[in-house]
């Protein structure tokens, strides 16, 4: 591998001083990649227009061609991050108008470059707002094959596609997961419900691993909910949560099984794949029968421990 800066005379952004990571990748072979430390871009996806699609400036790497707004990541940050910055800095997308759904990594081992592909929760018009693009435009997802694509967009499309429809959501008995590790939460079944919030953030902003959902991608970013019951309900509102992590505190009026039961079947009847996380016996009978797959607690903790 061989970094190489821009030559003094290739166009380039008019963003202030030069970022480390904006450096070519040259493979052994001669391919170059951009970025340093790898590239990212997002796939916006509104349910009404399509998906944002970018028409590349002709001296740009495959000018003239149609991808999605991304470029190389700095030194340091996520790739989620990076593919959110660069997607506001090459289109102008507003601050929490996007919640990413899932990210695609393709690894090179040499250079990476991930795909996020993100929910459009406000509608906005994308704005050119750098030298780079030609066009932004929404695009039909049945219309975007008739595009000339970037090469590497247009290789991973079908698997893009093809996930498009997948909208994973998951729903955590709180008093079940809390009660399966001897850790004082009789004491203080608030606290308890509060470090389990807590480490559920943390897990949904770092993605869940798709094969955990039974999904492909790497990772996904779906809604948690976490309902809680009895003592615990009087758990803080969570704090603000970033791009990469929801996860709402439903408080039980009642039985909290009824209202495990009932956020699931509303998260159904909303098109979304509900993942219920309970070992209660009885509560995973009801769910399946509403239509969840239903995981234990232990494979949830099994999750939170492996990411630390």
């Amino acid at each position: 591998m061989t970094i190489v800066p821009p030559a003094p005379d290739e166009p380039r952004r008019p963003l202030g001083p030069q970022d480390p990571g904006d450096a070519w990748v040259v493979a052994p072979t001669g391919e170059k990649y951009w970025g340093r430390f790898g590239a990212a871009g997002v796939l916006a996806v509104d349910r009404q227009r399509g998906v944002l699609l970018q028409h590349r400036v002709g001296w740009s790497h495959f000018g003239g061609t149609w991808g999605i707004p991304g470029g190389a990541l700095h030194e340091g940050e996520s790739a989620l991050d990076g593919a959110l910055r660069e997607a506001q800095e090459e289109a102008g997308i507003p601050d929490g108008a996007l919640h990413a759904r899932f990210a695609r990594v393709l690894d090179l081992e040499i250079w990476s470059y991930t795909t996020v592909v993100a929910d459009v929760l406000a509608p906005f018009d994308p704005v050119i707002s750098d030298p780079e693009s030609l066009a932004l435009e929404w695009v039909p997802v049945d219309e975007v094959d008739q595009r000339p694509l970037h090469p590497g967009f247009g290789a991973a499309w079908p698997l893009l596609r093809s996930l498009l429809a997948a909208h994973p959501a998951i729903v955590v008995d709180a008093a079940n997961v809390v009660g399966s590790v001897p850790d004082g939460w009789w004491k203080d079944r608030m606290g308890a419900a509060s470090r389990l919030h807590a480490r559920l953030s943390a897990w949904a902003a770092g993605g869940v691993d798709a094969e955990a959902l039974g999904l492909e991608a790497d990772r996904w970013f779906p809604p948690v909910s976490m309902v809680v019951e009895g003592a615990a309900r009087a758990i803080p509102d969570a704090s603000h949560q970033t791009h990469g992590a929801r996860v709402a505190i439903v408080r039980a009026d009642g039985a909290g099984d009824d209202a495990i039961v009932e956020e699931a079947r509303c998260l159904l009847v909303d098109g979304s794949e509900v993942t219920a996380v309970t070992s209660d016996r009885g509560l995973t009978v009801r769910l399946e029968e509403a239509g969840a797959r239903v995981e234990s607690a232990g494979w949830l903790l099994r999750q939170l421990d492996a990411r630390g």
